[in-house]
């Protein structure tokens, strides 16, 4: 058969996966599945590649944050705006200043966030395989398609950015190959292109999860939440987390609607909101998450425990993302809402000038 590998690519991060240029002209091949139908067969097997990709978003952020926390308790630079911490040392540890922590914490809500996600769409997928009602099996194979193109693309986006701050930190050095911090980015780079770029699992999750099933599949999600918010409500300790995600897990539902409403009008509207519906969701299912692991740091603590440093940073971190990352959906929400027309108007030639 006249099958041929006309050269291997040279790419800009993974490189110990070599890929390479196959040529088909003039080769045999044999259709394997329906005519036409190319597509639906190959998201069979793609929906597991879509967790796996996730896994690899998660993976950069861990790496990014191991290497970036040890390097940021080891280097000297300047004093704490609040006075000497290492008053020995000719200088504090740069973990000490405020802006370093909040690349770390990033780097920390994000790898413990992704971890929580991925264990549920895992859970999910152990329902979908021995549940013991076939109810059960169907709420689960559904909730799975609603959270893997979220996992895939918020992990992949926010996974690399986990990462740059990973090498952020270094400063100079990051640029420097013996630290990894650089290969890192490189290599995480392209998480959000395969198995479906951001803005294709942006459009399978509003356009076919959301909208085409009438917004079931979310309210299966935001009813999970619903449950949480309303069985927690008197937990003063849980407020600051409660409230914050009861009014995003609302506003999800309305926004949706506000978008299929204008999608009956313009198909357009679809594409020009979809990547902000999609990282819109993946802040507000984090932000499902933190408030989850908090409520288990915080019973622990209550029930006395030898690990309160860990729970408690559980619970900081949480804090943390509700404070300094959830707000960014804001930012999302108003994109989405803003229109087809800012992105569609301007004709093609005009793009040059």
């Amino acid at each position: 058969n006249a099958v041929s590998c006309g050269s291997i690519e040279h790419k800009m991060g993974i490189h110990g996966n070599a890929t390479c240029v196959m040529n088909y002209d003039g080769a045999k091949g044999w259709l394997i599945g329906p005519e036409n139908k190319g597509l639906n067969c190959m998201f069979t097997f793609m929906n597991t590649a879509r967790i796996g990709t996730a896994i690899q978003g998660l993976g950069a952020a861990e790496l990014g944050f191991q290497g970036s926390l040890a390097y940021a308790k080891d280097r000297l630079a300047m004093r704490s705006l609040s006075g000497p911490k290492n008053p020995e040392g000719i200088a504090d540890p740069i973990i000490v200043h405020p802006d370093v922590r909040r690349m770390l914490l990033t780097q920390k809500a994000v790898a413990e966030g992704a971890r929580a996600l991925i264990y549920l769409t895992a859970q999910q997928a152990d329902i979908v395989h021995s549940g013991k009602t076939e109810e059960e099996r169907k709420a689960a194979d559904e909730a799975l398609g609603f959270l893997t193109p979220i996992a895939k693309a918020f992990l992949t986006e926010i996974g690399y950015e986990a990462a740059n701050l990973g090498m952020q930190v270094f400063g100079g050095h990051g640029f420097i190959s013996e630290w990894g911090m650089e290969q890192n980015v490189r290599d995480a780079r392209i998480g959000m292109i395969y198995e479906g770029t951001t803005g294709i699992q942006a459009l399978d999750l509003l356009g076919r999860k959301v909208l085409m099933t009438q917004g079931e599949s979310l309210k299966g999600f935001t009813k999970q939440v619903h449950v949480f918010c309303k069985e927690n409500a008197e937990n003063e300790q849980l407020k600051e987390f409660l409230e914050p995600l009861a009014a995003i897990n609302k506003e999800w539902g309305d926004l949706t609607m506000k978008i299929g409403m204008t999608a009956m009008k313009n198909r357009e509207e679809v594409g020009a909101a979809s990547v902000d519906y999609l990282m819109y969701s993946g802040y507000a299912v984090f932000a499902y998450l933190w408030a989850r692991m908090a409520k288990v740091a915080l019973d622990q603590m209550a029930d006395g425990t030898s690990e309160e440093l860990f729970y408690n940073a559980k619970v900081q971190t949480a804090r943390f993302y509700f404070k300094r990352m959830l707000p960014r959906a804001k930012a999302h929400a108003e994109s989405m809402l803003a229109g087809a027309d800012s992105l569609m108007d301007m004709p093609e030639e005009a793009f040059a000038i």
